[in-house]
C-alpha cells in the first residue's frame, strides 16, 4: 500500500476492515482492563489484544522500515533488573511502532536504537526515542505512545541505524549508515475506532501461553528457526526465567568473528512464539573432565542463518562437555502485556553435550 492508497481510505473510511469499539476518550478505561491477580513469572496470556494498521514500507539499501499505528497502551520498561509500567497518558493519542528487517534475507534486526519525529505543516509536534519491544502479537520491534495534536495530516519520520552489535557472514559489511524514512498519515480519532481491533480474552487470560503472531502481508514475522533448524550442530536446549536458550556448534567460525576455533552460538527465544530475546549479557563456561575448556562472554551478533544471537569462537566441544550458560543481566528490552512479569530471575542454564 502506497501513501496515497493509505491516506485514501483514511479519508473514506474503508482503510480499515476490523470491528470499532466504543470512543477511546470516554472509555478509555476499556483499552486497559484490570490486570490479571496472581500473574505468574512467566509468558502468559494478556487481558486483550490490540490490532494494529500499516501506514506504509520503506525500504533503502538491506533495509526495510514499516510503520504502523494502534490504541495507545501500557507496556513495561526495564529498571535494572526490574519492570516498570508506563501508563496510557490523557493526552496519547496512538502508539506507533516500527519494525526493522534485512530486505533480502527478511531477518528482523533487533539490535539498534530508533528514533520518531512527527510534524504537521511545518512545525515538530513529536521527536522521541523509540523503545526497543517485545509484544506477544508483533515480536520484536520500536514503539511508544505519542500525543499529537487532534484530527489531521501527519508526517512521521523513523530514523534507524547503524546497527551496534556484531554483523557477521554477509551481514558483515551490512547496515553501517543510518536511514530515515518518511510517512505521512492522516489521524482522526473517530476513524481510529473503525481501523484497529481490541479483543479482550477473559476465558484465556493469565494462562502459561500466548497469543498467535499477526500476519502481516508486507513485513515478515520476526520469528527465530526452531531448535532442529538451526545451522551446525545442536549441543542441547535449556530454559532459564521461561526463556528458551538453544546452544548450537558452528565447524566454521562466521566471517566477521575473531578468534580460532569452531563457532559457539547461543539463541534465546520466548517461548511459544520464538521471538529473539536482545539486549542481554550472557557468558558462558565448558567443562571437560574436570578442567575449563571455554570461559567468556557471548557477543550479540546478528547473522542471515543463525539470526539475532550470542555467540563466540571456542577451542572445540567434545561429547560429554558440560555447557553452562550464565545471564549476567537480563534482557533491557521494554515489554507489553504478557511479557512484563518474566524474563527477569534467570538461573544458569545448563547442558551435557551430547554429540
Amino acid at each position: 500500500m502506497d501513501r496515497r492508497e493509505f491516506l485514501a481510505g483514511a479519508a473514506t473510511g474503508t482503510l480499515g476492515t476490523l470491528a470499532g469499539c466504543t470512543n477511546l476518550l470516554e472509555r478509555q478505561s476499556t483499552r486497559a482492563p484490570p490486570l490479571v491477580e496472581d500473574r505468574p513469572d512467566a509468558v502468559y496470556v494478556p487481558t486483550h489484544v490490540e490490532g494494529m494498521e500499516m501506514v506504509g514500507v520503506k525500504s533503502s539499501g538491506r533495509y526495510s522500515l514499516a510503520l504502523f499505528y494502534s490504541f495507545p497502551h501500557r507496556f513495561w520498561l526495564m529498571d535494572d533488573d526490574r519492570t516498570n509500567k508506563v501508563e496510557i497518558g490523557s493526552e496519547d493519542s496512538l502508539h506507533l511502532m516500527a519494525s526493522v528487517w534485512d530486505a533480502e534475507t527478511e531477518t528482523a534486526i533487533p539490535s539498534s536504537n530508533a528514533s520518531l519525529t512527527v510534524e504537521q505543516d511545518g512545525g515538530t509536534v513529536v521527536r522521541k526515542r523509540m523503545w526497543p519491544m517485545l509484544s506477544q502479537n508483533m515480536g520484536f520491534h520500536y514503539g511508544d505512545n505519542v500525543a499529537l495534536d487532534g484530527d489531521g495530516v501527519y508526517d512521521a519520520t523513523v530514523a534507524f541505524g547503524p546497527v551496534s552489535v556484531r554483523r557477521t557472514g554477509e551481514f558483515a559489511d551490512a547496515f553501517e549508515e543510518q536511514v530515515s524514512p518518511s510517512f505521512r498519515f492522516e489521524f482522526r480519532r473517530d476513524a481510529l475506532e473503525g481501523q484497529v481491533s481490541f479483543e479482550e480474552l477473559p476465558d484465556r487470560q493469565g494462562e502459561r501461553d500466548a497469543v498467535e503472531p499477526m500476519s502481516m502481508d508486507m513485513a515478515p514475522t520476526p520469528q527465530l528457526p526452531p531448535a532442529e533448524e538451526m545451522p551446525g550442530t545442536t549441543l542441547g536446549t535449556g530454559t532459564s526465567g521461561d526463556a528458551r536458550f538453544v546452544a548450537t556448534l558452528l565447524d566454521e567460525r562466521p566471517e566477521g568473528v575473531d578468534g580460532d576455533g569452531p563457532y559457539l552460538a547461543v539463541s534465546p527465544r520466548t517461548p511459544y512464539n520464538r521471538f529473539p530475546i536482545p539486549m542481554m549479557a550472557l557468558s558462558a563456561t565448558l567443562e571437560r573432565d574436570g578442567e575449563t575448556a571455554f570461559d567468556g562472554n557471548l557477543t550479540s551478533t546478528l547473522d542471515p542463518d543463525l539470526k539475532y544471537h550470542y555467540g563466540a569462537a571456542v577451542d572445540g566441544v567434545e561429547d560429554g562437555d558440560r555447557l553452562t550458560i550464565t545471564v549476567d543481566s537480563p534482557p533491557g528490552v521494554s515489554r507489553h502485556e504478557g511479557y512484563e512479569t518474566t524474563f527477569l530471575d534467570m538461573e544458569p542454564v545448563e547442558m551435557d553435550v551430547t554429540l
